[in-house]
């Protein structure tokens, strides 16, 4: 496996594996990689014959008083993790790499509509950083297919978006959410957790859980959602929110949506948890 962690470099050996014809597949992380993240790697490599990751903590998807300084780098046992995987490169550049002339100055990319509410709400400015560095990557790698994780479906549907409006030629692979054994989805910030928090975060997707329940045996969507908000609250976490939505846009759903999405996101001491489920809703 190489590590790269300049442009020409990398463009050197992408374009060395292009010329033998390969299909080039790419894994976007931040790395402090976990499970989730190689079930990335396995369908990268299930469907491409070169499997690509980037490992880049990203300044401009942190809001104020986020958790960019202290996210976890581990770029070694990352390395190794992806080197156990089958991956075939790694590409790890410093934000001088990538912004030279810093972030005030970079040009940002926009993704009107799917962005707005929900974790856009509540991060303003996210979405664009995201944005911007997954065009920036696409622009480097110029893969045939990159893998993404199901977990972050905002971001999931931004990104869709995102490469359909501009004709990126990039198929987008939606990998299902990797969960432990008590139900929590896989997450780098899951290790913000104490022992006690992390015993009571597998709450959030039990609450989901009963919601959706809930909505599929035809409770009004207001009176699941307060419900499932308040026992959020009971349990101790702090609800950003708890929403249903369609699930191909986003959009507000209506008396003629069938398949749904219901999003949650939630404070739990130091950590900010989201998950979602997908909705059969009754006619």
């Amino acid at each position: 496996m190489h590590t790269v962690t300049d442009i020409a470099t990398l463009r050197e050996r992408l374009g060395e594996a292009r010329r033998q014809g390969r299909r080039i597949g790419l894994v976007p992380t931040m790395g402090n990689l976990h499970d989730g993240h190689l079930a990335l790697v396995a369908a990268a490599r299930a469907r491409a014959d070169y499997v690509a990751a980037s490992i880049f903590v990203n300044p401009l998807q942190f809001g104020a008083g986020e958790d960019f300084t202290g996210y976890p780098r581990t770029l070694d046992e990352d390395r190794a993790r992806l080197e156990g995987a089958g991956c075939d490169l790694v590409f790890a550049p410093g934000h001088e790499t990538l912004y030279p002339q810093g972030t005030a100055a970079q040009t940002t990319v926009q993704v009107p509509g799917v962005s707005e509410g929900l974790c856009g709400a509540n991060r303003p400015g996210h979405f664009s950083g995201v944005a911007t560095v997954v065009s920036m990557l696409f622009n480097l790698f110029q893969p045939d297919l990159a893998c993404f994780g199901s977990k972050d479906f905002q971001q999931l549907a931004v990104i869709r978006k995102l490469v359909a409006d501009l004709h990126f030629p990039v198929e987008i692979v939606a990998v299902p959410i990797v969960r432990a054994a008590d139900g929590l989805a896989l997450s780098s910030r899951n290790g913000y957790l104490s022992a006690e928090q992390r015993a009571r975060a597998p709450r959030l997707y039990a609450t989901l859980c009963d919601v959706r329940a809930a909505l599929e045996q035809g409770t009004a969507s207001d009176e699941a959602l307060r419900r499932g908000l308040a026992r959020l609250v009971e349990d101790g976490f702090k609800p950003d929110y708890l929403a249903l939505r369609r699930h191909d846009d986003l959009g507000v759903v209506t008396d003629d949506t069938r398949e749904a999405v219901l999003l949650g996101a939630a404070h739990l001491g130091p950590a900010r948890l989201i998950d979602n489920l997908p909705v059969e809703l009754p006619r």
